[in-house]
């Protein structure tokens, strides 16, 4: 219980009060100060956990809003003897919250509580696969693999929560399919409520912790889970629990994804190698001989290959297209259904002759995973999911790859029922949940994720914008559907990196506009001394930030991850260039039903989601630039479309108070 350091006998909106005014411990620990917009969100936050209500509040950059909901929710948790979920939709939050805020609450607050960060299954290891794995394992690795697998047995000894991030190196995707965690092979029944199993370790700990930490696509996957439950019956996922949302403003698109079919070429392959690969002559079935079965495998593998070339043949991506709608049920004459019964009950007929019970649940468990997807490719093809869009989408890299989607048109309300329905509390928050609404700043998400009865409350950014950042827009740059767009757009780009002196963030909404852009101003950028950095050359996310944080004259080139979730506070981040309004793609077969269904009840679809979605996008990317009270800097938006058209008034009014200047080209040089 907490100590004299908080008084337990005060409700929590006095204890909150408390900890964040300007004599509390939060403002007297080293390096903090008092900041009183974030005493304000902790308040709020503690009064609707107080009276198990729900909330959707904004918090502007600078607020300090992990630790405005932590606390009250660590308080309430322990007051209440509850538990509380914490989701976001980054692994660099979830890190934060783990191993920076919850420690140093706890410092504070003087009393105990733990917490766990629980991940997707598949993350962790499991010992008794990897122990059926090592024992077969001239049937089911090749040589290359077999140093691997001697690595991950030494690397079981010593690992503390053994997840893959944990591991040193990156193992091949079809040995870790083999050794980490299944549903169906790694439960309480078979490995053990008290075995050494890291997934059922984990699950333990959420089970007694006071704080479990989740991302958003576990916690859809968590609460739609019919196999294992984690004792939920009057909770979220947990008994009694409570929930806190961050980065809300993902919570729409994660949810669209998480609802609908994903069947993917390479996917079924994949699972097919794990049975038999007929390159390698190694697989489960070969373990146990099964000829029959390995024919079943092999000729499915081929009726795979051949619906998917009658996918490409019949879908007409065009030059640049990723995505082909599918409008109608029966649009592909093929069907693979029957093909995957053969192999499945192919399978259940040898199981009796399988004498290794860890083998014959293996084979039990891609059987499922074959039943599965041949009902989503069935539900695919008859579309019999009302509601959803369906579509194609094709990747290109090492090899073609085809997936199967759909998703529901409008998830409000699954949303609603989902998180709003429950007695629980329910709280989301993010720093960009509003469009600049008169009435109602926070009416458009609302009505997105189903929310439009919740309290919402917006609390303002400390920075001092005014003298923190200035903001450029380009009045005579050419329209960005014009054809010398791009050419001046590298023009206006290489005027105001020089003016930075790098340090400077280069925001696209498409790669190849990026690429092009990039090779035609690269080499003069160079020559003035600047390093740069592009999106999609292999480099992973977090090393190509990393490099850029550690660089004197950087410049980064990016596209839509780099609009949200990045944190570059200091010097090295001066300049935020904007190259056009992020309106989302039309054609995109998701957006693009979403604006029929508003044409539909004869609304307009530009105004009413095209315009809001490029504004909480936009505030997305110019959020990247002042993330402390000491940072300084510029956002540039070369897009005139903010000045010209009428819609542009909405953007302007969502960009933070600071001092606008419409700029020509002729001015570029001059620009103060």
């Amino acid at each position: 219980m907490p100590s004299d350091s908080i008084d337990a006998s005060c409700d929590l909106t006095d204890q909150i009060n408390e900890f964040f005014g300007p004599d509390g411990k939060l403002s007297l620990a080293n390096g903090y100060e008092y900041r009183q917009e974030q005493q304000e969100m902790a308040c709020i936050i503690a009064k609707s956990l107080e009276n198990s209500k729900d909330l959707i509040i904004e918090a502007g950059t600078g607020v300090g809003k992990t630790l405005a909901y932590l606390a009250p929710g660590v308080l309430h948790a322990l007051n209440k003897n509850k538990k509380l979920v914490v989701s976001t939709k980054t692994i660099n939050l979830q890190e934060q919250i783990i191993d920076k805020d919850l420690p140093f609450l706890q410092s504070l607050l003087e009393f105990g509580f733990t917490s766990v960060l629980l991940k997707g299954r598949t993350n962790y290891l499991c010992p008794r696969r990897l122990q059926l794995a090592l024992n077969n394992s001239r049937d089911l690795f090749e040589l290359d693999e077999f140093d691997q697998l001697e690595s991950i047995e030494d690397w079981a000894i010593d690992t503390q929560d053994g997840t893959l991030s944990d591991l040193d190196f990156t193992p091949s995707a079809n040995l870790w399919s083999q050794v980490c965690s299944e549903s169906r092979l790694c439960n309480p029944r078979t490995c053990g409520k008290n075995s050494n199993c890291f997934y059922q370790k984990a699950r333990n700990d959420a089970m007694s912790a006071d704080v479990v930490v989740v991302n958003h696509t576990l916690l859809f996957n968590l609460m739609d889970s019919l196999d294992e439950s984690m004792g939920c019956s009057d909770g979220f996922l947990f008994s009694d629990d409570f929930l806190i949302i961050d980065e809300a403003h993902e919570l729409e698109d994660v949810a669209a994804n998480q609802l609908g079919i994903k069947v993917s070429q390479s996917g079924l392959i994949f699972d097919l190698n794990r049975l038999y690969d007929s390159t390698k002559k190694r697989g489960l079935l070969q373990i146990v001989r099964a000829n029959e079965a390995i024919d079943g495998v092999i000729n499915l593998q081929n009726k795979i290959e051949t619906f998917f070339n009658l996918v490409n043949s019949i879908c007409d991506f065009g030059e640049w297209g990723r995505e082909f709608r599918v409008k109608a049920s029966g649009f592909f004459p093929s069907d693979v259904s029957a093909d995957f019964r053969f192999l499945e009950e192919k399978i259940i007929s040898i199981l009796d002759d399988v004498n290794n019970k860890s083998i014959r649940s293996e084979l039990l468990e891609l059987v499922s995973r074959l039943s599965v997807s041949r009902d989503s490719i069935s539900q695919f093809i008859d579309q019999s999911l009302t509601q959803h869009v369906f579509w194609v989408e094709k990747t290109v890299g090492r090899y073609e790859n085809f997936i199967l989607r759909s998703a529901p048109v409008d998830v409000s309300e699954d949303l609603g029922s989902r998180f709003f329905d429950l007695s629980n509390s329910c709280i989301l928050t993010s720093a960009t949940l509003s469009i600049g609404e008169n009435n109602e700043p926070l009416g458009y998400v609302k009505k997105r994720i189903g929310a439009e009865k919740i309290h919402t409350e917006k609390i303002g950014s400390p920075f001092d914008y005014k003298n923190q950042m200035k903001i450029y827009l380009a009045k005579d740059i050419s329209d960005p559907r014009s054809n010398q767009y791009e050419d001046e757009l590298g023009d206006w780009i290489t005027a105001f990196v020089r003016k930075s002196n790098g340090n400077a963030f280069v925001l696209f909404t498409s790669y190849k506009l990026m690429n092009s852009v990039f090779n035609k101003i690269s080499g003069a950028l160079e020559e003035f001394g600047f390093n740069l950095f592009i999106q999609g050359k292999n480099v992973p996310r977090s090393k190509l930030l990393r490099m850029f944080k550690q660089d004197s004259k950087g410049v980064l080139f990016g596209t839509d991850s780099f609009w949200t979730g990045v944190d570059v506070p200091g010097e090295a981040l001066s300049n935020v260039i904007v190259t056009r309004i992020p309106f989302a793609v039309p054609s995109h077969p998701l957006i693009e039903s979403r604006l029929e269904q508003i044409e539909k009840v004869g609304g307009n679809p530009f105004l009413e989601y095209s315009v809001p979605e490029a504004v909480l996008k936009l505030r997305q990317g110019v959020g990247r630039l002042i993330r402390s009270a000491s940072d300084k800097g510029f956002v540039v938006i070369l897009d005139n479309r903010i000045l010209r058209m009428k819609y542009g008034k909405a953007f302007i009014r969502a960009l933070p108070p600071a001092p606008v200047e419409v700029v020509n080209y002729e001015a570029l040089t001059q620009i103060d």
